[in-house]
């Protein structure tokens, strides 16, 4: 049994959880959340929480700790450092644990401690799209939005999944269709450069809602808060607002067509995991068959992906699972 910190630290809120761990044993100790705008670094949030619980657990003393972190991990002989891709935070593991006093610290990218998370998840976790035939031990493709677009896969070693990193998020956008194309226009008018995170993600909703407007010269008064992605979600699947409807029906096709170009390029045949926060606040629009329509859309390698089973992952503590486990491992 070992005596964990594990992190799952995003680009709105970080989880930090104190656990035991065995073999066959997962207690969780202490937990909080933190909503990142409100501290400067890291290490501010870290040592508020190592305090609390101190408070609390008489003596605390860790054996490891990882933290999944959203943001490309730089790896060197010292250990690992990264950047947050959308928060002005930096994490160095070795100065992590000087300042924590744990022995063993490592770093990994957001998605990679998803991944490794799945393993931990009950039946009841997911939500199945598309039920396909799963290939024991074949490649995974895992790709979630949230504040930003994460992807990763996962590959069989031995006996069990580890986790490879990807920043395909930042791939550039490709339309399917006219509207599409006329999408990319307009953000090439705003951006310097499109990417599939200028879509899929809280404020790709946002930029898609004044897409729309803008390409329907639509004279409707615009939805109070409509640069609020949770105001636009809301009326969408309400459907008090059309414009914000139709937002979300082209934010779900988009997001089955590059969930789709993943699993071709991983030839995911051990399936697709859908995680981040948004998929389950709209997994009723997800599951209405427009995803899976865009998701199959790939010409010839179409009967490849209808073997592909597809699953939303619901339970929105995988990341910090996963980081329990990797840090059990060291």
């Amino acid at each position: 049994m070992m005596a964990i910190l594990a992190g799952d630290i995003g680009g709105t809120k970080t989880l930090l959880q104190i656990a035991e761990v065995g073999r066959n044993s997962y207690h969780v100790v202490d937990e909080r959340r933190y909503i990142n705008q409100a501290y400067g670094d890291f290490t501010a949030v870290v040592n508020e929480f190592m305090q609390s619980a101190a408070a609390r657990i008489t003596p605390l003393t860790l054996d490891a700790a990882c933290f999944g972190v959203a943001g490309p991990i730089n790896v060197t002989a010292a250990g690992q450092h990264t950047h947050l891709t959308n928060l002005p935070w930096t994490l160095d593991s070795t100065v992590l644990s000087h300042i924590l006093n744990i022995p063993k610290v490592r770093l990994i990218n957001d998605f990679q401690a998803v991944g490794y998370g799945i393993e931990a998840l009950a039946p009841e976790d997911f939500r199945s799209l598309h039920t396909g035939k799963r290939k024991p031990h074949g490649p995974c493709a895992l790709i979630g939005a949230g504040t930003g677009l994460g992807e990763g896969l996962l590959v069989w070693r031995q006996d069990h999944y580890e986790v490879l990193a990807a920043e395909g998020g930042h791939a550039d956008f490709a339309p399917t269709d006219e509207l599409q194309i006329a999408l990319l226009r307009y953000l090439m008018q705003r951006f310097p450069r499109v990417s599939y995170e200028r879509i899929l993600s809280g404020r790709g909703l946002v930029n898609l809602y004044d897409f729309l407007r803008s390409h329907a010269c639509d004279a409707t008064p615009l939805l109070p808060d409509a640069n609020d992605p949770v105001t636009l979600t809301s009326a969408a699947l309400r459907k008090t607002d059309r414009l914000a409807s139709q937002a979300l029906d082209l934010f779900v096709s988009i997001y089955g067509a590059q969930a789709g170009n993943l699993a071709l390029t991983v030839l995911a045949a051990g399936g697709v995991y859908i995680a981040g926060g948004i998929a389950p606040k709209i997994i009723d629009r997800l599951a209405d068959g427009a995803f899976m329509r865009a998701f199959l859309n790939k010409g010839r390698l179409s009967p490849f992906l209808a073997t592909v089973p597809v699953q939303v992952i619901l339970n929105p503590k995988v990341g910090l699972m996963g980081a329990a486990l990797v840090a059990n491992r060291l």
